[in-house]
């Protein structure tokens, strides 16, 4: 028998969409150029459940998702061995001018997401030790105003069923093994090297030791290899959202006496945290426009160790928002190249070339949607195998747990950009 379906990457979104559409019966063949699943982008996220979206198809999505986290051994439907632990530590997202809550706390009511508005005595009452100064905006460690003292206090948003995933290269590992044992097969070490087309429509996609896999369809999940995935499969010339590889950093600080408290999205500092398994502290950036983007061409040539200057600076931040965290003299913690789209909104959607789909632009901010966005990409590719103009009328996708309807043209190759988006990993 052929091949269905061939989902080329085994990261959480391509092992998501790779379990979904063997679950639904498709012959499916995973090509990873890793030697297991989860090691790329997937294994560097920091992992965090949260809701805040500036789209309404990006919270319901969210929303939806947060309950195959609960239930991650029934999303899974079969005994994979050990699983990743969703934590819900909850999540408070601090006030800041480039995305006041007034602009999204609307989605939020209008998906059903719960909420509690915090003001500055809340927020210091509910997350002991912080500092509630307002600070806008973000600023380079080297700039005197840095350490200038706050002359206004600052709120936030705080959801309760946030949280984090202790373990994301294992919930793309428990992803895989659910989707083998529906039937799909994994190829690891496999580098694709052409994608054949007949008649405007996918055929084969050939490999770097010279096979190939004749097939219906491909779906485009590489992470920050998928941008040069598309040009090997000459699609792209229609998108008006484009994808770039980003190299980031995510710092691991030990705390004294462990921290306990809710993640932070900390867009005022220019910086998020949450706490880590044993009490640990993980800090991020969210690509304050002081610091340099590091783009690169070629994701392989990336340098995969922290660096001293990325580390002060992120956790530098953390600790201007945590007075008494210690800021260690060694950098530790994981680096990764995430797949940015440009608008940080990413691109779920079929392609000019029949058969070929993409699951791209997700890194950053889409593992916690992993759970839906293998329900919604089989059920996009059915309906548009089966006939359906997605482009004239793009699919809307019943969320099972919640019952909302998901306009997945929010996720087209072909949309406005989203001008409601921050320009950061917040999406």
């Amino acid at each position: 028998m052929g091949t269905d379906v061939v989902v080329i990457g085994a990261g959480v979104i391509g092992a998501s969409i790779a379990l979904e559409l063997a679950r639904a019966g498709r012959r499916v063949v995973v090509l990873e150029r890793a030697p297991g699943a989860g090691q790329g982008s997937t294994s560097a996220s920091s992992a965090v459940v949260r809701f805040n979206f500036s789209t309404t198809a990006g919270v319901a999505t969210a929303w939806e998702a947060h309950f195959g986290w609960l239930d991650w051994a029934g999303h899974l439907g079969h005994d994979v061995g050990d699983l990743a632990v969703f934590r819900k530590s909850g999540l408070v997202m601090l006030d800041v001018d480039a995305a006041p809550r007034a602009s999204w706390l609307p989605l939020f009511d209008e998906i059903g997401v719960p909420y509690e508005e915090w003001d500055a005595t809340t927020l210091a009452e509910r997350v002991p030790g912080i500092d509630v100064g307002r600070y806008w905006p973000p600023k380079r460690l080297d700039d005197e105003e840095f350490w200038a003292d706050a002359r206004r206090r600052l709120g936030g948003v705080y959801t309760p069923d946030a949280g984090y995933v202790s373990d994301p290269g294992l919930a793309a590992v428990n992803l895989a093994a659910a989707a083998a044992a529906h039937g799909a097969e994994l190829r690891f070490r496999s580098t694709v090297t052409a994608v054949e087309k007949s008649g405007g429509h996918v055929t084969v996609v050939r490999l770097a030791d010279g096979s190939r896999i004749p097939c219906g369809a491909v779906v485009n999940a590489a992470g920050p290899w998928s941008g040069a995935l598309n040009r090997l499969a000459g699609v792209g010339s229609d998108f008006t959202v484009g994808v770039r590889p980003m190299r980031q950093e995510v710092a691991h600080v030990p705390v004294r006496g462990g921290y306990a408290g809710p993640a932070v999205a900390d867009m005022d500092l220019g910086t998020y945290f949450r706490g880590e398994v044993g009490g640990d502290l993980l800090v991020g950036g969210t690509e304050p426009a002081c610091d340099p983007v590091e783009w690169t061409e070629d994701p392989d040539t990336v340098d995969i160790h922290p660096t001293a200057a990325v580390f002060e600076a992120q956790v530098t931040r953390a600790a201007r928002r945590l007075p008494d965290l210690e800021v260690p003299n060694r950098a530790r913690g994981v680096v990764g190249v995430y797949d940015v789209a440009d608008d940080w909104t990413p691109i779920y959607d079929r392609t000019d070339l029949g058969g070929f789909y993409v699951a791209i632009g997700t890194s950053g901010n889409q593992f916690k949607n992993a759970p839906v966005v293998g329900r919604l990409m089989a059920e996009l590719i059915a309906r548009v195998e089966s006939g359906v103009d997605h482009d004239a009328s793009p699919v809307r996708f019943r969320a099972p747990r919640t019952g909302l309807e998901i306009d997945l043209g929010a996720f087209s190759r072909k949309r406005p950009r989203n001008a409601a988006s921050s320009g950061t990993v917040m999406g």
